[in-house]
């Protein structure tokens, strides 16, 4: 309040309005409902970003980690000698073939393997009394498994075992080696035992070598041309592999 005196003596009284400071007033027109809109739009982008890196970062860390791994390899597939309760013995040469595996690991150190095989030919002798001289198929065979692989890790050399079901298919060659009409192809079930170790050549590389076993039915062939095949026994098919394995 200010006060002062006019000519005649007497005082005036006026009142003082606000103090200006020199600061300058807000020049803002939004309403404040749109500022906090605003800040929940970039404080949802910035979340939104780093959620997305997150996942990036998890997806390279999973690339890098091998779960699926194919190998190529060479076989042989050597028959025992059989003789059997009906007088019946079974001579075979061995046969050379590849073997084409799959595998996908369930955990770190165990797998689930698909296993297709084809051998080149091989001769199967049957002999009796009633045909001393042999009677010889020539066969093609055909392996088609599943087994489940154990693996233990020691830095490069890696042991490993598996187990599993599994069928193979005798495919009778009708040429001039085969002595007998008739021979039938024929599908014996069994099972597939093995044990091996895989070194680690890259990261993505390893070379295998194992011992399989495949247990099944000596085949008969359908008793071709009236004669009797039958053993009536099982064969412990010796079954070495070695090959080449990727993994991605």
């Amino acid at each position: 309040m200010l006060c002062s005196t006019d000519r005649s003596g007497h005082l005036q009284f006026w009142k003082r309005g606000p103090a200006r400071t020199g600061a300058p007033e807000s020049t803002s027109s939004l309403p404040a409902g749109r500022l906090c809109s605003r800040e929940v739009q970039d404080r949802m982008k910035k979340i939104a970003t780093i959620a997305f890196l997150l996942a990036v970062c998890v997806a390279a860390g999973r690339a890098q980690e091998s779960r699926q791994d194919i190998s190529i390899s060479g076989t042989a597939l050597i028959e025992p000698f059989i003789a059997s309760s009906t007088d019946v013995q079974v001579h075979s040469t061995t046969a050379y073939g590849a073997l084409a595996s799959y595998r996908f690991m369930l955990t770190p150190s165990s797998a689930f393997e698909a296993n297709y095989g084809i051998t080149y030919q091989n001769k199967i002798d049957f002999y009796s009394p009633n045909f001393d001289k042999g009677i010889q198929v020539l066969t093609r065979t055909q392996e088609i498994s599943g087994a489940y692989v154990h693996t233990f890790y020691y830095h490069k050399l890696n042991p490993f075992v598996e187990a599993g079901p599994g069928a193979l298919i005798f495919l009778p060659i009708v040429n001039s080696g085969t002595k007998v009409l008739g021979a039938k192809q024929q599908t014996s079930v069994g099972g597939l035992y093995g044990a091996g170790i895989a070194y680690e050549i890259s990261p993505s590389f390893d070379i295998r070598a194992e011992y399989r076993g495949f247990v099944t039915k000596v085949p008969n062939f359908g008793d071709p041309g009236g004669y009797k095949f039958d053993t009536n026994k099982w064969y412990n098919i010796y079954y070495p592999v070695v090959g080449v394995a990727y993994h991605f």
